[in-house]
């Protein structure tokens, strides 16, 4: 492929994904960039890619451009700022953001761009660490279904299911959607494992009727998480306060839909949100999202 692939977030996610992008075009044809020096420096060590030590540099170096950001406000930051990828990178280019973010805010760097001759996607990743080191991650995309297609080699590099959702956003979108079921998975088992601990049942009994009876309680969820949860193994596959960021997203993304001021109500994704909130006043934030269940056991235990 002649194509130049830049990367800009080299976390968790991201540098692995480097990685594979500069296996897939070549070394020298893949360039990263990450605000903390020493991850950049690292990184691109570790997978090869040229180091770029500034966020203008990278974007002027790349025909393709990858991002893997935290929220909305370093989203537009890096797309929308004086020196960022709408000012520096050249016209015809294609960006991919896999952040989860909120569709407005991919919509006005869609604009932006737009403007400017360049393509942008929302690719909303499905998966964490374990997917993003497999190169197995589930891709879903809002945006151009031609940039797509330009792009879809480099993506099919990153993993497997790749869906076009629609237009601008609506990659955000599906994954917010996406989300809301996996917290309420979360608080839901969280709490069925903490009852079944209080009043005395057998956790191991439980789970294999869940997960081999004929019922309807099983999920990836429960058969991933509550053998963690049983060994009290709560090292983050994925940060709880990332997903209550999601959550809160998802829910913001409805009420912001709507004309006026009346929000549409979501008793259920209220209260997941809630429970992942006083997770985080617990100081679980940085724990995996399965320590919601932590918050259940401490209320059955009051």
């Amino acid at each position: 492929m002649n194509q130049r692939v830049g990367y800009i977030g080299l976390g968790a996610m991201g540098a692995p994904m480097l990685a594979r992008l500069a296996a897939r075009v070549g070394r020298d044809q893949a360039f990263g960039f990450d605000a903390d020096p020493a991850v950049r420096n690292h990184v691109c060590a570790a997978s090869g890619a040229t180091r770029c030590d500034s966020l203008g540099a990278l974007a002027a170096a790349s025909d393709v451009l990858f991002s893997c950001l935290p929220n909305d406000r370093a989203l537009r930051a890096v797309y929308l700022g004086e020196e960022g990828v709408a000012v520096m990178m050249d016209r015809g280019g294609v960006t991919v953001d896999c952040s989860t973010v909120s569709p407005q805010a991919t919509q006005a760097v869609h604009g932006r761009l737009a403007d400017r001759g360049i393509d942008h996607l929302d690719a909303s990743m499905l998966g964490s660490v374990r997917q993003a080191n497999e190169g197995s991650i589930s891709f879903v995309v809002g945006g151009g279904a031609d940039a797509l297609e330009r792009v879809r080699p480099l993506l099919e590099t990153l993993g497997g299911m790749i869906v076009h959702c629609g237009g601008s956003g609506a990659g955000n979108a599906m994954k917010l959607l996406h989300q809301t079921l996996v917290a309420s998975h979360a608080v839901a088992v969280g709490e069925a494992v903490a009852l079944c601990e209080r009043v005395g049942a057998d956790l191991d009994i439980f789970y294999d009727i869940v997960t081999k009876g004929t019922g309807l309680a099983t999920s990836r969820y429960f058969e991933q998480r509550v053998p963690r949860i049983r060994a009290g193994e709560f090292s983050p596959l994925f940060m709880l306060k990332l997903m209550a960021k999601d959550a809160r997203l998802a829910r913001d993304m409805v009420q912001n839909s709507e004309d006026g001021d009346r929000a549409p109500v979501l008793p259920s994704l209220d209260a997941v949100i809630a429970t992942l909130t006083e997770a985080e006043r617990e100081s679980l934030g940085d724990e995996d999202f399965s320590a919601a269940y932590k918050v259940a056991k401490r209320r059955l235990r009051s």
